[in-house]
């Protein structure tokens, strides 16, 4: 029971973070990291290249070593011979004695340079490798970077829509408000005139009421009478 509510207090947790995070800030620490992680291949792929760089010098210095013991032997070969021939024994012992420790070494520098080689080609593909690692990763990076500005964009469109959407919200509770508010005053209008009708349907049915409206009657007549003559002396 205890593990089942550490782990829903873990995730609860980790959703409640997510949901906090800025996007904008999410999307620049993702490139910083990818910046991060394509700054150390370069570093590693540095290395590599590196190592076949030096195989390379090795192997220039060991051929030249190889080309220089060879050369030596030959010539202590040479100087052995000539004091055989010319019957000294001793030089010819000694500069025999010099050849053999001269191809001694020459054998010594071209087993090095052998493995030299050997170790020149692995390093060759393993640079190769490096560097189409690094050329990919640049690509991506390239591609994370096009991305990240597609979603910054989009992500400001969104907050640009979302002010929008705040301000037709507001706009509309002004209206509705307004609406309200006339409804009211509408309301109130109704009413006085629903009472001053009603004051006027009171008054005619008293006798002050009553007397009013004989009074306007009669004054409608008069007026009446007094058209006709107006009209008799104009001969209409």
């Amino acid at each position: 029971m205890f593990k089942r509510l550490w782990g829903y207090i873990k995730t609860l947790f980790r959703v409640k973070t997510e949901a906090a995070m800025d996007p904008e800030i999410e999307i620049e620490q993702a490139i910083q990291e990818a910046r991060k992680r394509d700054q150390e291949l370069r570093n590693q792929a540095a290395k590599v290249v590196a190592h076949r760089v030096q195989l390379e010098s090795k192997i220039e210095r060991e051929a030249e070593d190889v080309g220089e013991a060879r050369e030596l032997a030959k010539q202590a070969l040479l100087r052995a011979k000539d004091s055989g021939e010319k019957g000294d024994a001793a030089a010819a012992d000694k500069w025999t004695r010099a050849a053999q420790g001269l191809a001694m070494r020459l054998q010594a520098s071209e087993n090095n340079l052998a493995s030299l080689k050997q170790q020149y080609e692995s390093s060759v593909g393993q640079a190769d490798d490096a560097k189409k690692a690094v050329q990919q990763n640049a690509m991506r990076l390239q591609e994370l970077a096009a991305k990240r500005m597609e979603m910054v964009g989009s992500l400001q469109q969104a907050k640009m829509q979302e002010s929008v959407n705040q301000a037709v919200e507001a706009i509309s509770s002004a209206v509705s408000d307004d609406s309200v508010s006339l409804e009211k005053v509408e309301d109130k209008i109704e009413q006085r005139k629903a009472e001053a009708m009603a004051k006027a349907e009171l008054r005619e049915a008293t006798p002050e009421g009553a007397e009013l409206e004989l009074r306007e009657a009669i004054s409608m007549t008069q007026a009446d009478a007094k058209l006709e003559e107006l009209k008799a002396e104009l001969g209409i």
